[in-house]
């Protein structure tokens, strides 16, 4: 099976050479360059240029809303797939699923659903939901049999604990049905993730630990009768030589402070997050000892919540790592680098050719790749 590999939009509070924070209950930084169509654009046509199938757009307070971004950079780029997050219950599961098969029609197929459940009551409230973290978890499960019954083309009434509808249909379908992809921790995630997703998503841990999550969702899956594919979310940091990524990385650990530190830190860990809790044990907040698995590196959760950890290392040592992850089970990745731009660069002409010579990625649009490859190599 061929992998498959995505990247992200910096929608919050842009992009630039350093690690900009944000998520998860704390403030956004700031980066040079502006959460822009026209930048946001660059990143996406370069996203699909290189082979990225999809770009992940965040959400929540601390960005732009990911609707609305990626609707706007549908237009500018052709074929890129936008993996948007969403949080169920801010809306009626009928709208979500309408506004869904609109996307999805509209821009020829080119929707993922990347589900959010919210682990920041605090932020939550701030849209004006009050449940907590269990019934968040609840209503999610709810609302998603809604959205997927509806997609179907039923009429559909469903009178749960926390959704309601009477009658509720679509005249207009998604074609294809979006894929939901789903991340989550704790026990009422996996419960959730084993119902619904089609692909579970895992934030970047050491091996054993992303081995026990496959197994842990597989085996709930299984008792629900379905079957789940595996994604891994982590930032990438790779060059020509190992010393030269570690370069990068010490450059990126040298321009966050200690007092930036300190500060994001004390808000991640208000997060009721279980996800987050674990990326917060691997850095334990300190700028010592980092590297917690052979080319895992986790110094970019001492100030971003959300994904912490990044692959660093030459194009071949993270094709290693890839290839370690894919063994377990991980089939597609969801990745990143500071700044976005030539960090999709540096991944997509670096690590992708190594795969495919490994015959394990091809390029979902090759007349387009054979254009602009830059390695010889890797187009022969």
């Amino acid at each position: 099976m061929s992998l498959t590999f995505h990247w992200f939009l910096p929608t919050n509070g842009g992009d630039g050479r350093h690690v900009v924070s944000g998520g998860h209950g704390v403030d956004a930084g700031s980066g040079g360059r502006p959460a822009s169509v026209p930048y946001l654009g660059q990143v996406a046509r370069s996203a699909e240029q290189l082979g990225f199938e999809a770009a992940l757009t965040p959400t929540g307070a601390w960005c732009e809303d990911a609707w609305l971004a990626t609707a706007m950079l549908a237009p500018v780029s052709e074929r890129l797939k936008f993996l948007v997050a969403f949080r169920p219950g801010l809306t009626s599961p009928t709208l979500a699923a309408q506004m869904a098969a609109t996307f999805q029609n509209m821009t020829g197929g080119r929707l993922l659903l990347n589900v959010v459940t919210g682990g920041e009551s605090h932020e939550q409230r701030g849209y004006g939901d009050f449940l907590d973290k269990d019934g968040r978890y609840a209503r999610c499960d709810e609302f998603l049999t809604v959205v997927r019954e509806l997609w179907t083309g039923e009429k559909v009434t469903f009178e749960g604990e926390h959704v309601h509808v009477e009658g509720a249909q679509l005249q207009q379908l998604p074609s294809p049905t979006p894929e939901i992809y789903f991340g989550g921790s704790s026990p009422a995630a996996g419960t959730v993730a084993a119902k619904h997703s089609d692909v579970y998503l895992t934030w970047g841990e050491p091996p054993e630990a992303v081995a026990a999550k496959i197994a842990w969702i597989r085996e709930l899956a299984e008792k629900e009768g379905r079957e789940v594919r595996f994604g891994i979310r982590m930032h990438t940091i790779t060059r020509d030589t190992s010393e030269e990524a570690w370069h990068e990385a010490g450059r990126l650990l040298e321009g966050i402070d200690d007092e930036t530190i300190a500060k994001v830190q004390a808000g991640l860990r208000k997060s009721e997050s279980e996800g987050q809790r674990r990326m917060l044990d691997l850095n334990r907040g300190s700028k010592d000892d980092l590297e917690i698995y052979p080319n895992v590196w986790a110094g970019v959760g001492l100030v971003r919540g959300g994904a912490g950890t990044a692959l660093v290392g030459s194009f071949d040592e993270v094709a290693d790592r890839i290839e370690e992850y894919h063994a377990l089970g991980i089939d597609e990745f969801v990745l990143s680098g500071y700044p976005h731009l030539e960090g999709a660069y540096w991944f997509g002409e670096g690590v992708l050719p190594v795969l495919e010579k490994r015959g394990l990625w091809k390029h979902p649009a090759p007349s387009t790749y054979a254009a602009s490859v830059p390695f010889g190599a890797a187009a022969s």
